[in-house]
């Protein structure tokens, strides 16, 4: 039976203050990948990484194959340099799918081969003065942003001779604040507030010293905003994988941003029943607050180890944010339950295709 573990809230909320700090578009991740790395170091986890950079560690249990995985990713949206334009402002496109009606405002940096710029993401009608109502009638699209960055620079030539280029990566602001009544609002909180569960949950583990049946895996992917994620992570004797992503609080969901939120499906299709269930038992069981929600427009790494090919069963399950990839908002109580959900789960019994196979001596 899965004891209750005390979840370290300052570890979590300074490990996520930390993530936020670090710009990891992806594309962009290596600063990121080497913390959690540190994070890991520091709890004595043994891990690699895989030559794109991202991160397997592992939990070593009593049965060491088949066995089951964890995983979050630690890339977020962000944008990139698609052209330099004659006004000395930067045409940009999306990194991963969100809208340009929430870069409209968005202070960034542009990472260029040689340094770093400041600048602002706006319409191409920025000024009311100028421009009147027509600020309010040009369209939401990335063809109707452009970035203006804060040097001296009227015209293309002056953009290349602070040598920007087509490609360079740009990263928004996260812009985080944690209140005093337990909501964390900032940008990026997908996934970098389900990494920073998973680290919290992994360290509850560690510090009581407890027993797994089960090597349990934990994973984090560089490219789950571009879709392919958790495609080529994985090791191959893991026959279950819980991914750590965001729900959806909004008109027609049933997340919250309380509790851990089960998906029972999401735009690829259902999650394995067998597993979610024994998730939704071990809430009940451990009197953790949940809900079950279906996502429409949504798929997480989960979906990419699906379609590599990877022959497991997977689950999703989620802390609640409002306003997913715009202004997002979570709860800390919503993350420590997930934790408890998580450190429940790692000391849970095998099932299904977790047949016994003992650590050979």
């Amino acid at each position: 039976m899965p004891q209750p573990l005390p979840i370290d809230k300052d570890y979590l909320v300074a490990t996520l203050r930390d993530l936020l700090a670090i710009p990891s578009p992806t594309g962009y991740t290596d600063e990121a990948v080497r913390y959690v790395c540190g994070r890991l170091e520091s709890l004595r986890i043994p891990f690699e990484m895989t030559r794109r950079g991202a991160i397997r560690a592992n939990l070593s249990g009593r049965q060491y194959s088949p066995d089951r995985a964890v995983v979050a990713h630690v890339d977020t949206l962000g944008a990139q340099v698609k052209a330099l334009k004659d006004n000395g402002r930067l045409a940009v496109v999306p990194i991963g799918h969100w809208s340009s009606r929430f870069a409209e405002g968005a202070r960034c940096t542009v990472f260029t081969d040689t340094g770093r710029y400041r600048g602002t993401i706006l319409p191409l009608k920025a000024s009311g003065h100028t421009y009147g109502d027509e600020v309010d009638e040009q369209p939401t699209n990335w063809q109707n942003v452009e970035l203006r960055v804060d040097a001296l620079a009227t015209g293309r030539g002056d953009l290349e001779s602070l040598g920007i280029n087509v490609g360079d990566i740009v990263a928004v602001d996260p812009q985080p604040e944690f209140l005093d009544t337990g909501f964390i609002v900032s940008r990026h909180l997908d996934d970098k507030a389900g990494a920073a569960t998973v680290l919290a949950a992994v360290k509850a583990v560690v510090d009581a010293g407890v027993s797994l049946p089960v090597d349990c895996h934990i994973l984090f992917t560089i490219s789950e905003e571009v879709g392919s994620g958790a495609s080529n992570v994985l090791h191959q004797d893991v026959a279950e994988m819980v991914t750590v992503d965001n729900g959806t609080p909004a008109p027609g969901q049933n997340s919250r941003e309380t509790g851990v939120t089960i998906s029972m499906a999401d735009s690829t299709g259902p999650f394995d029943h067998a597993l979610t269930h024994s998730l939704l038992r071990l809430c009940r069981e451990h009197d953790i607050d949940h809900q079950r929600d279906v996502f429409r427009h949504y798929r997480c790494d989960s979906a990419a180890a699906i379609e590599a090919g990877n022959d497991i069963r997977t689950a999703l399950v989620c802390f609640g944010v409002d306003a997913s990839h715009g202004y997002e908002r979570t709860h800390i109580g919503a993350l420590e339950s997930l934790a408890r959900l998580l450190t429940a789960y790692m000391q849970s019994d095998p099932e299904g295709p977790l047949k016994l196979r003992k650590r050979p001596s």
